[in-house]
């Protein structure tokens, strides 16, 4: 079976590994013939998605297209070209015009009594300011008083800014799959978020109890139902206070949870889409025996010059095209640009363990193989900054 990812940067490096692992053959679509998942994929096509012709040159041994991309524009030109052609296209644009508004989202929300941070000016600070239109962390900054919020926008907030309560506590995620009428949720996983509030570690299992752990999912599920999700969504939740709030949803395939859910489940989300999407083609995979799940824990990080530094996952995007190494350091594989006398270069580890503890020792083993054999002489693995305005 090929599988078309349109789109080589980290959604779609996330894709081709677990293409790969599914054993597809993976033919990868993008402008830049550097981007990180070229050095994994078996075939590579450079074009513009929204050249319908270049499309169809390149797709003519396709059986599946996977959007890798949150460009628009892109994103529009492949669904009227699958439209036209008759290709199975893996992606619910309507989904995705709800979840890639935070305006819109947080609407869903109230409407169907899902917990979420309260809107400001109805929320006591700190606050936190998100762009409408960006996924995940891009942009969020956290103020702690009415005094900075002004500073930055002035007494009357942009139209294009999301402001709400910014709420403490462990972060979670959790994924659902399916179409109208039927929707599996996935394995929770736990989320480490580096300074500027972007995902640099995954943890799986999540360790959420169970009583929070099936109430995260039927919220997921619920919210599938609500945007009549055609594919695969991402879920995001804080606990506070001993309440699970939604943060936020993407109806898109997501970059570092599935991963993490993969070598802990053996549960493959590309495997799973091309079973809802390509029943036909799919069907003729071996598909692998549910287990309990194993520890599982997925990292970034970044070596300059002896400091190695855990950050989030957009470091991963500038390095080049990166390859996959089997026992790296001492980890069970990692996506990485490495080679022996780099003086800058980074990395995404992947350590299994029987349990998620026996995961976590084994990854300070490795961090520990890596300064040692590297001479790191400084070291970071910092933690959400404070709110812009708050002192020392």
């Amino acid at each position: 079976m090929v599988v078309a990812i349109a789109g080589g940067a980290l959604q779609g490096l996330e894709m081709t590994y677990l293409a790969r692992k599914a054993g597809f053959e993976t033919l990868l679509l993008d402008r830049r013939s550097d981007a990180p998942a070229t050095g994994i994929c078996h075939r590579f096509a450079a074009l513009d998605l929204t050249d319908h012709s270049a499309l169809t040159r390149a797709l003519e041994s396709a059986d599946l297209v996977l959007p890798a991309t949150e460009n628009l524009s892109a994103l529009q030109s492949m669904v009227a070209w699958c439209d036209e052609t008759g290709m199975p296209l893996a992606f619910d644009l309507e989904a995705y015009t709800v979840s890639s508004s935070k305006a819109a989202s947080d609407s869903l929300f109230r409407d169907l009594g899902i917990p979420a941070p309260t809107s400001w000016p109805d929320c006591a600070f700190p606050v936190l300011a998100k762009p409408d239109g960006e996924s995940g962390s891009k942009g969020v900054e956290v103020f702690s008083s009415q005094q900075a919020l002004e500073a930055r926008f002035g007494t009357e907030l942009p139209q294009e800014w999301v402001v709400q309560e910014y709420l403490s506590g462990p972060l979670f995620s959790v994924e659902v799959i399916g179409h109208a009428g039927g929707y599996t949720p996935l394995q929770i996983t736990a989320l480490g978020m580096d300074q500027d509030h972007s995902c640099k570690r995954v943890l799986a299992p999540s360790g959420l109890p169970f009583p929070l752990a099936r109430r995260f999912e039927e919220m997921a599920v619920d919210l599938a139902e609500a945007v009549g999700l055609s594919g695969i969504m991402d879920v995001e939740a804080v606990l506070h206070d001993g309440e699970l709030k939604v943060l936020e949803i993407d109806a898109r395939f997501p970059s570092q949870t599935p991963i993490a859910v993969c070598r802990s489940t053996g549960v493959n989300m590309v495997e799973r889409l091309a079973e809802l999407f390509c029943p036909q083609e799919a069907g003729t995979l071996d598909p692998a025996p549910p287990r309990p799940p194993a520890g599982s824990v997925l990292e970034h990080i970044m070596f300059h010059r002896s400091h190695l530094s855990m950050r989030g996952e957009h470091i991963m995007v500038d390095g080049g095209p990166l390859h996959l190494e089997r026992g790296f350091f001492g980890a069970d594989e990692a996506l990485t640009n490495y080679a022996p006398g780099r003086e800058k270069w980074v990395a995404t580890l992947m350590i299994d363990g029987s349990h998620l503890d026996d995961a976590l020792e084994r990854r300070d083993r490795v961090i520990g193989e890596i300064r040692n054999q590297l001479g790191v002489r400084t070291y970071g693995d910092e933690s959400p900054q404070r709110p812009i305005g708050q002192g020392p």
